[in-house]
């Protein structure tokens, strides 16, 4: 074992028992909708990894150093959606990680083409239920800024699981599943691709 390695499983969490160590070949970036759970598990599946975690909407704001609530009333969507994928490129170029994407993040003709030559979409298939219980008593999504929220998360749902539909991996994210299980999840389903993923 290399020095680097060794220093890898020696950071790896070991609170549950001994673990496995991995070597992530390619940027895991997590989509879905918003309520999915794409930074909790994100989050989760990293720390498992002993790799970087980052978040696209985050890493906008600190470029902008302001909200995406901001960015959206001062700027529009459109320019919110160039600067997004701007931050997805530059970041799938860097070390692998696992990135988190904002719900619209892949609907992008040229986002989702970017993470298939780059890395791999994982997507968060959580049920309208399981979504509006999670997001109806935050105030910090734009598109929820309306009349009737539950009903725009609905027409969201509609238009966007199709496209959701076409990443490299689906993961049921169901009601009552703890993130830490959630985690365990997506890494069983990353490892079935010796390209993304591998136990060392």
């Amino acid at each position: 074992m290399s020095k680097i390695e060794q220093s890898m499983a020696d950071k790896a969490p070991t609170h549950t028992g001994p673990q496995a160590t991995f070597r992530l070949k390619k940027t895991v970036v997590m989509v879905g909708m918003m309520g999915a759970g794409k930074t909790a598990v994100g989050r989760a599946v990293a720390q498992k990894l002993d790799v970087a975690f980052l978040d696209s909407d985050a890493e906008i704001e600190a470029a902008a150093n302001m909200t995406v609530p901001e960015i959206f009333s001062r700027d529009g969507e459109p320019f919110f959606r160039t600067k997004e994928t701007q931050v997805i490129t530059r970041l799938l170029d860097a070390t692998p990680c696992i990135l988190s994407t904002g719900g619209g993040a892949f609907l992008g003709a040229q986002n989702r083409e970017t993470i298939s030559e780059r890395g791999v979409s994982v997507w968060l298939n959580a049920d309208l239920d399981v979504l509006w219980n999670r997001v109806r008593h935050k105030d910090t999504r734009p598109l929820l800024q309306t009349d009737d929220p539950k009903a725009t998360l609905a027409a969201l749902f509609q238009a966007r699981v199709p496209v959701y539909r076409m990443a490299d991996i689906m993961v049921p994210s169901d009601h009552g599943v703890a993130i830490d299980a959630m985690a365990d999840r997506v890494i069983e389903a990353i490892l079935a691709r010796s390209d993304v993923l591998e136990k060392t």
